[in-house]
C-alpha cells in the first residue's frame, strides 16, 4: 500500500520530533538517525504497512534501533 507522499512527510516530521524530545537530541541529530533507520526504510518502502502505525508507535521502534546502535 502507498502513502500519499505529502501525508507521509508530514508523519515523518511527527515522528523526528518526537524522536528529538524523548531521546533529548537535536533535531537534526534525531533526522540524521531517522533517514537512517530501518523504520524509515519500511515506512517509505510500505513495508507491512508500517506508515499505517501510530506515531507512538513508530517513535518507540525508532527508539530502540537507536538504543540498540549504541
Amino acid at each position: 500500500m502507498n502513502a500519499n507522499p505529502v501525508l507521509l512527510q508530514k508523519k515523518y516530521a511527527r515522528i523526528i520530533e518526537a524522536f528529538s524530545k524523548k531521546e533529548g537530541i537535536t533535531l537534526d541529530e534525531a533526522l540524521g538517525f531517522f533517514y537512517h533507520s530501518e523504520t524509515y526504510d519500511f515506512m517509505k518502502n510500505g513495508v507491512s504497512d508500517m506508515h499505517c502505525m501510530s506515531d507512538a508507535y513508530l517513535t518507540e521502534n525508532l527508539e530502540q534501533e537507536y538504543i540498540n546502535r549504541k
